[in-house]
C-alpha cells in the first residue's frame, strides 16, 4: 500500500494510489486498542459519557490517545462529520497534522486530505467520515456546522476568556451522528478550563462528565531517562502537574517562590574570569536591564547586573566594559529584532555591532515556560540548586523576592519587578531548559 505524500496545492487531495488491503474497521480498531496503555484504552472505549477529559503529564500519551479517539469516533459515526480543535491555527499544522497522519499511516487507515483553508480529513472506512480541523482562537467559524463528535487538544493552553465563551457554543454543534461526545485532553495548567469542567466538586457530581488522569509513568514507550530529565528541569510544584496530571496552584503568590537568599545568594564568587559571559537582556525605553553570568556545567552563576540603562547603545557599552575582553553571548528579548531605541538599527543589531553573539530565538517563549525554567534552576524536583547569585546583584535579588502574580494569574508587570526577571528568563530558558522532546515510535508525545 502506498500513500501519495509531500507538499500539495491548497485544494489538492492526497489519496491512496492503489486500493488498500481489505481490512475491516473492526480489525483496525482492535489493532489500535491492543497498542494502547490502560488510561488511553479507557478514554477511547468510553462512548457514553457526554463530556470526557484526560488530564495528563508530559509524555503520558495524550496526543496518541486523541488520535485513537478520532478513529474510534469516526468508526462509530460513519457517514457523519467530526471536528478536532487546537488552541491556534498554526498548532493544527505544526502538531496535529503530523501526529494524526503518522497515526493513520501506521495503522494503514485509508484517507484523503484537503489542506486549505485548514486541514480536513476523510477516513475511508465502510462509509466515508469527515474530520475537520479548527482552532479555538477562531471558534466562531464552526457556527453553522453540525458535528457528531468534537475533540479538543491542549485545551488548558487556551486563554480562559476564550475557552469560557467557546465551550457552550461548541457543545451546541453536537447535533449529528450516532454517538455524540465532546472529548478533551490537556496537561493541566493550574485551575483553568479542565479544572472548571472536571475538577470542581460540582463538576464531579455531574453524571455527564468523566475525567481520566494519566501519569507520565503510565506510558511504557517513554525513553528510560525521560522522567528523570523532567525532574531535573522542573521544580517540585510543577512536577505534580507535568508528571502526575494533577491540578495544582501554579499562578498565585510569589512568582519565584523557590528563591531563598540562604540557598542562592553568595558572597564569594568563584574565579570565572576565563569563562564566556552570558547576558540576558530586557529592552525597555529608559530602563534597560541585564543580568550577567557564567555557566559552570549545568549551573548558572550571576556575577553582575545592569539596571536602568537609558538605551541599547548605553547597555551594550556597559556590557562590553564589564566583559573585559571576554567572549559575550547575549540572550535578548526576541522582539528587539523588530524594534529599536535607535532610528536606524534594531536593538539586536546594535548588540551585534559590539561583537556580541546573539542567541535570541525567532520568538519569545511563553512567559510560563520562562518562569518554569528559572524555578527549575532555583530548585528542581531532585532538590538540586543550580542558580547562584552574587550579593552585589541587589536588584535581581529584590525582583526575584518581590514579583507576584496578578488576580488574572500572570506575573505582575506594574510594580516594576519584572524587567530583571525577564532578562534572567530569556537567558535561562534558552541555555538551560529542556525545550521539546519526542520519544520513540508509537508514543506520540510532545512537551507542549
Amino acid at each position: 500500500m502506498s500513500l501519495l505524500t509531500g507538499l500539495c496545492e491548497p485544494t489538492r487531495l492526497l489519496a491512496f494510489s492503489e486500493p488498500p488491503d481489505q481490512k475491516t474497521t473492526e480489525d483496525i480498531l482492535n489493532r489500535i486498542r491492543e497498542d494502547l496503555h490502560p488510561g488511553q484504552r479507557q478514554f477511547v472505549d468510553d462512548q457514553s459519557t457526554e463530556i470526557i477529559g484526560v488530564s495528563a503529564g508530559y509524555g503520558a500519551g495524550k496526543t496518541r490517545a486523541l488520535c485513537a479517539k478520532a478513529v474510534f469516533m469516526a468508526a462509530a459515526n460513519q457517514g457523519f462529520t467530526g471536528c478536532v480543535m487546537e488552541p491556534t491555527g498554526p498548532l493544527i499544522r505544526d502538531i496535529w497534522q503530523t501526529d494524526f497522519e503518522n497515526f493513520l499511516e501506521e495503522y494503514e487507515i485509508p484517507y484523503t486530505f484537503r489542506a486549505s483553508p485548514l486541514p480536513e480529513y476523510t477516513l475511508h472506512l465502510e462509509k466515508d467520515t469527515k474530520l475537520l480541523c479548527r482552532s479555538f482562537e477562531n471558534w466562531q467559524r464552526i457556527i453553522g456546522s453540525n458535528f457528531s463528535h468534537i475533540l479538543a487538544d491542549e485545551v488548558d493552553v487556551v486563554s480562559p476568556s476564550i475557552a469560557n465563551k467557546a465551550f457552550p457554543k461548541i457543545l451546541g454543534r453536537l447535533r449529528a451522528g450516532n454517538v455524540r461526545q465532546f472529548a478533551a485532553v490537556s496537561t493541566p495548567e493550574g485551575f483553568r478550563w479542565m479544572w472548571n469542567t472536571f475538577g470542581t466538586e460540582e463538576a464531579q457530581q455531574r453524571p455527564d462528565r468523566k475525567l481520566i488522569r494519566m501519569r507520565s509513568a503510565d506510558n511504557p514507550h517513554l525513553p528510560p531517562d525521560f522522567i528523570e530529565r523532567l525532574r531535573a528541569n522542573y521544580d517540585p510544584s510543577l512536577l505534580k502537574a507535568y508528571l502526575e496530571g494533577q491540578f495544582c496552584n501554579l499562578t498565585t503568590g510569589q512568582v519565584y517562590d523557590r528563591f531563598d537568599r540562604a540557598k542562592h545568594v553568595i558572597t564569594n564568587i568563584p574565579d570565572v574570569s576565563n569563562e564566556p559571559l552570558r547576558v540576558g537582556v530586557d529592552f525597555n525605553i529608559g530602563n534597560m536591564s541585564a543580568c550577567l553570568g557564567v555557566r559552570l556545567g549545568s549551573s548558572l552563576v550571576l556575577i553582575d547586573e545592569i539596571s536602568g540603562a537609558h538605551d541599547t547603545d548605553a547597555m551594550a557599552q556597559e556590557i562590553q566594559r564589564r566583559a573585559d575582553g571576554r567572549q559575550v553571548y547575549v540572550y535578548p528579548d526576541a522582539s528587539g529584532g523588530s524594534r529599536s531605541t535607535n532610528a536606524s538599527r534594531t536593538d539586536i543589531q546594535i548588540l551585534e555591532s559590539y561583537g556580541f553573539s546573539n542567541q535570541s530565538p525567532k520568538a519569545n517563549p511563553p512567559v510560563r515556560d520562562r518562569v518554569a525554567s528559572v524555578q527549575a534552576l532555583l530548585e528542581n524536583g531532585k532538590g538540586e540548586v543550580r542558580l547562584q547569585i552574587a550579593a552585589n546583584c541587589k536588584r535581581t535579588i529584590e525582583c526575584l523576592e518581590l514579583q507576584s502574580y496578578t488576580e488574572a494569574g500572570v506575573p505582575d508587570k506594574d510594580a516594576g519587578y519584572d524587567h530583571m526577571n525577564d532578562a534572567l528568563g530569556y537567558l535561562v530558558y534558552r541555555d538551560f531548559s529542556m525545550i521539546h522532546a519526542r520519544a520513540g515510535r508509537g508514543t506520540g508525545i510532545r512537551l507542549y
